[in-house]
């Protein structure tokens, strides 16, 4: 039988259950697709998604790192930024930029360190 990878899903740590939504669901425009906990007043572990893009993320000990960062490969940068931007959020205003290897970029950071990397390849422009 063939070798075949389907998809990374990172965890990433996270240490407010509102935070997070606030960040990924009312800010970015993912949606929460399912919270766990294994009894009441343990840590969460949820998954939020945007398109084909998942993110897991958690408040157990142990799970990802604070200041871990996540490169997304993606089209429409720009028109993700311009979203943003119009939402007038309180705690960040990202911007995008061209880099020096020709793609567009927007890094964002989360309410717990960790680094987004929205980056799309430019082509022959």
């Amino acid at each position: 039988m063939a070798i075949v990878f389907r998809r990374a899903i990172p965890t990433l740590r996270m240490f407010s259950v509102e935070k997070a939504k606030e960040f990924y669901v009312d800010y970015l425009g993912f949606k929460l697709d399912w919270e766990h906990t294994f009894e009441p007043n343990t840590p969460v572990y949820m998954q939020v998604s945007r398109g084909d893009l998942i993110f897991h993320l958690s408040e157990h000990y142990g799970d990802g790192t604070p200041g871990s960062c996540v490169y997304v490969a993606m089209e429409g940068v720009r028109e993700f930024h311009g979203e943003l931007a119009a939402k007038k959020y309180k705690y960040y205003r990202p911007g995008v930029e061209r880099t020096q290897w020709n793609t567009w970029a927007m890094d964002l950071l989360d309410p717990f360190g960790n680094k987004l990397r929205f980056n799309e390849g430019m082509g022959k422009e």
